[in-house]
């Protein structure tokens, strides 16, 4: 998958699991219709570092990125490094999707 042009990148500092210091680059490609959809949903492209471009998906190109982001999120806490964004554990791509 491409990460066409990039829109948005964010820079994260963390500890591997073996104490390991690393710094890793996030990059979030431009919101697209997805062209495997028959009912109009939208892809949002996503990289951690220099591994595989992925992508999350939703109906439209707003739910795509912010399901990328979630994403990235899950992706980075799957590893079992800590990592933190200017002292955030979440490193700054907290969504929450329920508001009341």
């Amino acid at each position: 998958m491409d990460l066409g042009t990039v829109i948005a990148t964010r820079t994260i500092e963390g500890e591997a699991a073996d104490g390991s210091p690393f710094e890793v680059v996030i990059r979030f490609g431009t919101p697209r219709p997805d062209p495997l959809s028959t009912n109009g949903d939208w892809e949002c492209p996503h990289q951690i570092g220099d591994e595989a471009v992925d992508a999350a998906y939703g109906v439209d190109s707003l739910q795509a990125l912010l399901l990328s982001i979630y994403a990235v999120r899950i992706k980075l806490a799957e590893t079992g490094a800590t990592v933190d964004w200017m002292g955030m554990r979440e490193f700054g791509l907290t969504v929450a999707p329920v508001l009341s």
